[in-house]
């Protein structure tokens, strides 16, 4: 299949928050697993991490909450499995760690290394930047924290609009703040099941987030991370 792109020259990128311009504090992770005494380096969790979010997609295709406390937890048990922590005992105690740990903002509060990079080069492009992101009420305060917010033109928060990816209203919502139509538009995010497909589903372009190739082929642009997703859109 033709991999997607924009019907016209792109005038606005829409990024996911997290996994895509905001990254999980892998070490906030191994302190935890440390102080049970399980394995803890911070390399070894990111790539599981990375994996985690390629088995976790069949089970969104459907639609599931990507914000459920169910797929929280499944996300975690496929993140620690590959580190060898199986045992439910232990499990369940990362698990109750991850729910209460720095509430209700939670594990998404480090800015990728190429977010701002990106965010600059497609405003540097006359591209509108907007963020469409799963979240709890909590994404534009994180994107302010780490200081990404002042190269972004809007964000909408699932749990403030109240409908969620892959709905297609969510990104409908997105193209009409941005001011644009769906074929001059493209959304960057981590997840395709959620993104891609949500956002093709409502007339978008999709780029898929794949640091190390763990997706395989996908009828979709795959991108190393945010800036080099902004960098195939622009054709540079």
């Amino acid at each position: 299949m033709t991999p997607s792109r924009p019907h016209r020259a792109p005038r606005a990128v829409l990024f996911d928050a997290g996994n895509t311009l905001i990254r999980m504090d892998y070490a906030a992770i191994a302190a935890a697993l440390r102080g049970r005494g399980l394995p803890a380096d911070v390399a070894a969790i990111e790539d599981a991490e990375l994996r985690a979010r390629v088995r976790l997609d069949p089970h969104l295709a459907p639609g599931a909450s990507t914000e459920s406390l169910a797929t929280h937890d499944r996300y975690l048990r496929y993140l620690l499995e590959p580190l060898g922590v199986t045992a439910p005992v232990e499990i369940e105690a990362v698990e109750r760690w991850r729910r209460d740990y720095n509430a209700p903002v939670g594990l998404w509060t480090r800015a990728d290394a190429a977010a701002s990079a990106a965010l600059a080069r497609a405003k540097a492009a006359g591209l509108v930047v907007g963020v469409i992101s799963n979240s709890n009420g909590t994404v534009e305060g994180t994107l302010q924290a780490t200081g990404l917010a002042s190269r972004i033109d809007f964000v909408l928060d699932s749990s403030r609009v109240g409908v969620e990816k892959p709905d297609p209203r969510i990104f409908r919502l997105g193209v009409e703040r941005a001011g644009v139509t769906a074929g001059e538009a493209v959304y960057v995010g981590d997840l395709y099941s959620v993104d891609v497909l949500g956002a093709r589903a409502a007339g978008l372009a999709g780029i898929l987030i794949d640091p190390r190739g763990y997706w395989g082929a996908r009828d979709c642009p795959l991108a190393r991370d945010a800036d080099h997703a902004v960098r195939l859109l622009l054709g540079v």
